[in-house]
């Protein structure tokens, strides 16, 4: 039988939203190995699992989903998001700085 990992990915680093981090999402382990083509040299896999990526609003609609499937899962928490302080552009030039220019 298959086993999937449970988590809620971590918000896009290159966006400043929280669109696509907000569901839970399951994703099923690697069974087969990866190979290389000889000619092209790219990688594939015939494990066609790997392709299946559910999304579910919450996380008990996924463990649900896998104990109705059979799945043997995992649960991944979230980690809290570090809160990082705002500073201003202007704060960069500012006579009192802690730290020295370093540029």
């Amino acid at each position: 039988m298959s086993s999937a990992r449970i988590y809620q990915p971590a918000k896009d680093p290159t966006q400043s939203g929280t669109a696509r981090a907000k569901a839970w999402v399951l994703e099923f382990d690697q069974t087969a190995p990866r190979e290389t083509d000889p000619l092209m040299g790219w990688t594939g896999s015939s494990d066609m699992l790997q392709q299946v990526h559910l999304e579910f609003e919450t996380r008990e609609e996924a463990v649900a989903y896998a104990t109705r499937a059979g799945l043997s899962y995992r649960v991944e928490e979230p980690q809290k998001p570090i809160l990082r302080k705002g500073l201003s552009y202007s704060d960069n030039f500012k006579f009192n700085r802690t730290a020295p220019w370093t540029h």
